[in-house]
């Protein structure tokens, strides 16, 4: 299962793109966005998002 970015918690700081090793986020609309087709579902985002933007899809 991907995960997937809550806009309203998200402020686009960059550190889960940093920390993905799959590099499967990028920015899109001023928030940052988890391509499902890249993501290896290894959970470094959402242990490495300050805010906890990252959910479960």
């Amino acid at each position: 299962m991907a995960y997937k970015i809550v806009a309203e918690d998200c402020v686009n700081c960059g550190v889960c793109a940093d920390a993905c090793p799959a590099e499967a986020i990028a920015e899109k609309d001023e928030v940052r966005w988890i391509d499902p087709e890249k993501c290896q579902d290894c959970g470094t985002c959402v242990d490495e998002c300050p805010n906890e933007a990252i959910k479960e899809a």
